[in-house]
């Protein structure tokens, strides 16, 4: 029997040009509010992927996302976060698209069918079996990614997928696969809309989980974030008051600029 893709499967809803704006919303929203319960049900192995992550990232190694279309676009985003969010170096969560960078904001004709190349490109990046790789595809079929996790399983180097059709190819070939079934898009195919999104909400769940794991965040603050822009300045200053309970804010932002984070600040007045 042939694998069937439900996100492939046809709308529940028809005539959408019919529809008044209201109605599309409305409709759109109600199949979005779908998505949390569908990403519930896959807690169990998310959190089995998230603890081997964490696990292999105080070990020295690394996260990697590779995927293509919007599923890459996804993993790049995650991983791109991580750095100002945690303060984590840049390096350390990577995200690789089929395509290379000129598809992260247009489509390369036919870069998701080429099954050598993910493994070719985790390559120069000297992935090894101290590295996680995390393949994400929406359909669970992309040829891109399936060739990337079966490589790494030959070289013994540890694999998840994110994808949202069960028992897909690409959960075959990861060792700690995620299904987040989320059913039929709105518009038949556009798995940007539900599966991108539960893509993106286990992405989420991921990536903080392992940075709180690593670390990098204390009570509920982002101690470790980069002070890039006047807003996370301003942020890091009043987390800092709050911390060391000092209530001029003047010397607070001082004393924050000049070690670099909330977290070297406090530190320095503790020691």
């Amino acid at each position: 029997m042939a694998f069937q893709k439900i996100t492939e499967q046809p709308s529940h809803y028809r005539q959408l040009e019919k529809m008044t704006v209201g109605e599309l919303l409305i409709n759109i929203n109600q199949e979005d509010q779908t998505v949390p319960s569908a990403v519930g049900k896959a807690i169990p192995q998310i959190e089995k992927l998230a603890e081997l992550a964490a696990d292999k990232m105080l070990m020295g190694g690394r996260m990697f996302y590779i995927g293509a279309g919007t599923s890459g676009r996804l993993g790049i985003v995650d991983a791109s976060e991580c750095p100002p969010t945690y303060g984590v170096p840049y390096g350390l969560v990577i995200g690789i698209i089929a395509g290379g960078e000129k598809a992260i904001t247009a489509a390369v004709e036919f870069a998701e069918d080429d099954r050598e190349q993910g493994w070719k490109d985790l390559l120069e990046h000297q992935v090894s079996d101290k590295d996680i790789v995390i393949g994400i595809a929406a359909s669970g079929t992309t040829p891109y990614v399936i060739g990337a996790l079966e490589e790494c399983r030959k070289r013994g180097i540890v694999t998840g997928s994110i994808s949202c059709n069960p028992d897909s190819p690409v959960s075959a070939a990861a060792d700690f696969p995620i299904e987040v079934v989320v059913g039929p898009e709105f518009v038949t195919g556009s798995t940007r809309m539900k599966s991108g999104t539960a893509q993106k909400l286990v992405l989420n769940m991921i990536s903080t989980t392992v940075m709180i794991q690593l670390g990098r965040v204390e009570d509920n603050k982002m101690v470790n974030m980069q002070l890039t822009n006047d807003k996370l300045v301003d942020r890091g200053t009043r987390m800092l008051m709050e911390r060391v309970k000092l209530s001029d804010y003047e010397k607070a932002k001082a004393l924050l600029l000049k070690h670099g984070s909330v977290k070297k600040a406090a530190d320095s007045l503790a020691g």
